[in-house]
């Protein structure tokens, strides 16, 4: 994180494995044997003793997980520019460099800042206009943890490494009787051009140079989940050495050559960009009373960018914060929370025309599906696999936080789900092999924790919570959060919530469908397809809404962040305006009555779900709220007072549903276009059935569309106009059904243009 200050400049380091702790197992055993009591008592309507009864058998030891920890930051002292001229900042999403320009008694400065993918380093170059004009001093700073000391460093230390160098190393913090078993170590190398560099204790000192560039190297001794015993002295030495003898113009280069790999697969133009020259702090400003086109384009790139910074084959996945956290003890630990957060964060990767990067989400699914076998058996006494609502570096998956929170089992089914989603982009057969194991252990899970309603005779998750959100029901206590500033509900637990429902009858039918086309367990889709016509329903209540638990019970919170029981809608698709009108029609009452209240991911949540319901002109409005009341002016999203990536990457998902959508097996073009956004263009968008879409619009209608088949799939469009299509120049058969689909047979690798017939 660069954050541009002139007299004296931060940049803050992450290293993405610098966690809290060390590997442990979280499971409880025996919990399960309290199961049927608790089911009881439930069933029986004795929430408060069914939630106590969890609360001291089955949830996890300890009762929290781990944390992220922000690894230190670079500082930057430069005498006499407190006071600057011709002030400019910049993010290069095509380039990804920062920037920071200004001039002061006539000369000028620049400072160029990237991480480097190809080189495994971070490069800052800092130069001036005039020969020998920049002298400064660095200093490199691990981070110190205020939660546990207000002056205390006593996990980290920093010297200086002469004749050109600054170190840090330490190790993590312990945490809830886990012992800190990482170490790191941080280098900063320096060169100038001119002048001399001189190290002083832990200060690096440069003098009299034109240029100067440091490189930054970091690693943790983490292997994976269960293996700490890698060198990180070794790890950073060896890339150190590796870009010793290259120049800071070939690593440029390369860095740039590299992220445009991923950058430039797709371009997106939404409007005329009349605003593009304004800073964006002021586009931001402007943007609550006057239209931007334009600056949902750049937030959709943006998104694409924050993504590809922070999800490589081989990295851990992206968390609450991203390698952009700056504390040792962050928001919510910044963790891996799985009731939207960390799925909400892989939205737009497929769609995107960035499937690769969701390989750190498909080894975290594989990891906590080895480590969730132990929790599904002894707090559920299932088969299979269980992740409960978070999961950190260590992988763990019991019960955490509480029953309120904790006792939601449905973390690793709803991941499941972006397996299934990843093959119906690519079409990869070698894939859905590999991971069939891991969905199938899922579904033998919710297989067994399946329960009879003793009074509807559904089938129906229990325990379980609609999630973080409470019901109003009678009898419950509250208590009042001085954070969030709101009435919680202090002790609540469910049966059956309708978002459960949702996700199982998608996971149900997901396997299903992966089982009988790799022709495998024929026995168990019998049972499963028997189980789903038995789940709970949806249920329309009596507001006109969409009910969130089996009984018709108001919210505490009418304005919650969760909308959990839409999941059915986005990200699911068992509901839809023209499949299932007298549900979305509750659903569009649900979203509705949850207003625009939240913080930033909810924003975006509700802006995919108005895209699903073909609504632009309230999913624009809640990106205006997005933008003005919940995000800083460098467009990261907020929650509350926190920095929190996950509202970003679901916002850049939901512009792409309001473009263009593929579930339910047809292609949609604009199916949610507001009127602000009358005219543009995209290329590159990806479809499921392995489709590469370009198109573009003016006065709010398509008028041009070309579709590249990867696979050779039918292709299947809906729309209400006529359509010729053509392929070589040749016309190419259509079917045209009553239901406004259009469909023709598509080869690998051809191309097909939309000629739209009026």
């Amino acid at each position: 994180m660069v954050f541009g200050e002139t007299g004296t400049e931060r940049i803050q380091l992450n290293e993405e494995t610098f966690w809290a702790g060390g590997p442990y197992d979280p499971t409880n055993p025996g919990g399960a044997e309290a199961l049927p009591e608790i089911q009881r008592l439930l069933f029986a309507g004795d929430v408060a003793k069914a939630h106590d009864l969890f609360g001291r058998t089955m949830m996890g030891v300890p009762y929290e997980q781990m944390k992220y920890q922000s690894l230190g930051d670079l500082w930057l002292f430069f005498p006499g520019h407190e006071e600057v001229e011709d002030y400019r900042r910049e993010l290069n999403l095509d380039e990804a460099i920062s920037r920071v320009t200004y001039r002061v008694g006539g000369i000028g400065f620049t400072r160029e800042v990237f991480s480097s993918a190809v080189d495994q380093v971070i490069v800052v170059r800092i130069s001036a206009d005039k020969p020998g004009a920049l002298t400064f001093s660095a200093e490199l700073h691990g981070s110190r943890n205020q939660a546990h000391s207000n002056y205390g460093t006593g996990y980290f230390w920093w010297e200086g490494v002469p004749p050109n160098g600054l170190r840090i190393y330490g190790k993590s913090d312990d945490y809830l009787g886990v012992e800190g078993k990482l170490r790191y170590e941080a280098r900063l190398i320096a060169e100038s051009e001119g002048g001399e560099v001189e190290v002083d204790y832990k200060t690096l000192h440069v003098r009299g140079a034109t240029t100067a560039t440091f490189v930054i190297a970091a690693a943790t001794n983490f292997v994976n989940y269960r293996d700490v015993g890698a060198d990180q002295v070794a790890r950073v030495e060896e890339v150190l050495e590796k870009v010793a003898a290259r120049s800071y113009e070939d690593m440029k280069a390369d860095h740039i050559a590299e992220h445009r790999s991923w950058f430039r697969r797709l371009s997106m133009k939404i409007g005329d960009e009349s605003f593009s020259h304004l800073p964006t702090n002021e586009r931001i400003d402007r943007f609550a009373d006057n239209p931007d086109p334009g600056l949902a384009a750049l937030y959709y790139q943006f998104g694409r960018y924050l993504l590809i910074g922070s999800s490589r084959p081989g990295t851990e996945p992206a968390n609450l914060q991203g390698i952009w956290n700056d504390m040792a003890n962050p928001w919510w630990d910044s963790k891996y929370t799985v009731n939207i957060n960390l799925p909400m964060n892989y939205w737009p990767a497929e769609s995107g025309n960035l499937s690769e990067l969701t390989g750190p989400l498909v080894r975290l699914i594989r990891e906590v599906a080895e480590a969730g076998t132990s929790v599904a058996r002894e707090h559920w006494g299932a088969r299979g696999w269980v992740l409960h609502q978070n999961t950190d570096l260590w992988r763990a998956t019991a019960p955490m936080d509480g029953p309120s929170w904790g006792a939601w089992p449905l973390g690793g089914a709803w991941l499941t789900t972006h397996l299934w989603d990843h093959y119906l982009f690519t079409g990869d057969e070698d894939f859905l092999r590999e991971v069939y194991p891991i969905m199938k252990g899922s579904v033998l899970f919710l297989s067994d924790i399946l329960v009879e309603h003793p009074q509807k005779g559904w089938l129906v998750t229990a325990p379980s919570n609609s999630p973080e959100n409470f019901p109003a029901r009678p009898g419950n206590g509250r208590f009042f959060d001085e954070v969030t500033g709101s009435y919680l509900k202090a002790r609540t637990m469910a049966i059956g919530p309708t978002m459960d429902m949702q996700i199982i009858r998608e996971v149900f039918r997901n396997f299903g469908l992966a089982a009988r086309h790799l022709g495998l367990d024929a026995d168990l889709i019998e049972t499963v397809t028997a189980q789903r016509e038995r789940l709970a329903p949806i249920q329309i209540g009596k507001h006109g809404q969409i009910q969130e638990w089996i009984e018709d019970w108001n919210e505490i919170e009418p304005e919650h962040r969760h909308i959990s029981h839409l999941w059915g809608l986005y990200p699911g698709s068992e509901i839809s305006p023209e499949e299932t009108p007298r549900q979305a029609e509750a659903a569009a009452v649900t979203v509705e009555r949850r207003g625009t209240g939240g913080c930033g991911w909810s924003y975006s949540h509700k802006m995919g779900l108005w895209a699903r319901l073909n609504k632009g002109e309230p999913a624009l409005d809640q990106f205006r709220a997005l933008l003005t009341d919940s995000s800083l002016p460098n467009l990261f999203s907020l929650c509350g007072r926190a920095l929190q990536v996950d509202g970003n990457f679901g916002a850049t998902a939901s512009i792409a549903e309001m473009l263009f959508q593929s579930q339910r097996g047809a292609l949609r073009f604009l199916p949610a276009l507001p009127a602000e956004w009358s005219k543009g263009s995209v290329k590159g968008l990806r479809a499921r059935g392995g489709f590469e879409v370009d198109f573009s619009w003016s006065n709010s209608e398509l008028t041009t569309a070309r579709i590249k088949s990867h696979l050779g799939r039918r292709c299947v469009i809906r729309t209400d106009r006529r359509i010729r299509v053509t392929s070589s120049g040749r016309d190419v058969d259509l079917d045209v059904s009553e239901s406004r689909h259009i469909s023709f047979e598509t080869a690998p690798g051809a191309v097909y243009h939309l000629k739209f017939v009026d």
